[in-house]
């Protein structure tokens, strides 16, 4: 019997939380956006899902295509596509449940932020779940830089969002909280947010 580090692997304790809850459940076609190395998959391999994802870094989709080979070999390796999320070759209203784990984070600038968020959001079908981790100022004071660019207490400068920001999207994209807004304080380190919606429209 696999121990529990072998069946789910390193997941986000949140994400555990939705498919505890039946959030995500199988049969649901699942859009990883920003993939990385497969943190959040190996469960989801394990259980048979319907599985895809996007990462810019083709070392992180070389060693995703290695777990797919080892847990789900019926799984096309094409699923998964060494691109940038705000350029997915993913089509509209594409997956049942989108993925965009710790990278908004990473954004450049507002136009940066904006083309990931929407190209991600495409892809989800109306009534489908996205579930978003994203660096925040929600919790912790943080070093103002420019615009929303901060230095955090862990040395990382991150783009970050507030929970004024988050509510105006979840609007303007035609979403609905599933969850309240959720926010870890890793102390003197950063804020992580997890942010839950569905989508109307």
């Amino acid at each position: 019997m696999p121990s529990l580090q072998q069946q789910f692997g390193p997941i986000d304790i949140y994400l555990f939380d939705q498919l505890l809850r039946g959030n995500i459940a199988p049969g649901m076609r699942i859009l990883d956006a920003g993939c990385g190395y497969g943190r959040n998959l190996v469960y989801l391999l394990r259980e048979g899902y319907e599985l895809f994802g996007v990462d810019a870094n083709p070392a992180a989709i070389e060693e995703v295509h290695r777990l797919i080979a080892a847990l789900a070999p019926s799984l096309p390796k094409a699923n998964f596509r060494h691109q940038a999320i705000e350029a997915m070759s993913f089509p509209d209203a594409f997956a049942d449940v989108v993925l965009l784990s710790a990278v908004l984070h990473f954004s450049r600038d507002d136009a940066h932020f904006e083309a990931i968020l929407r190209s991600a959001w495409r892809t989800l079908r109306p009534g489908g779940l996205f579930f978003c981790r994203l660096a925040s100022t929600i919790g912790m004071e943080q070093q103002h830089i420019a615009g929303r660019r901060f230095l955090s207490p862990d040395g990382a400068e991150r783009y970050l969002v507030d929970e004024a920001l988050l509510l105006a999207l979840t609007r303007d994209l035609g979403g609905q909280l599933i969850d309240p807004l959720k926010t870890t304080v890793v102390q003197n380190q950063r804020c992580m947010t997890t942010w839950v919606v569905r989508k109307n429209r």
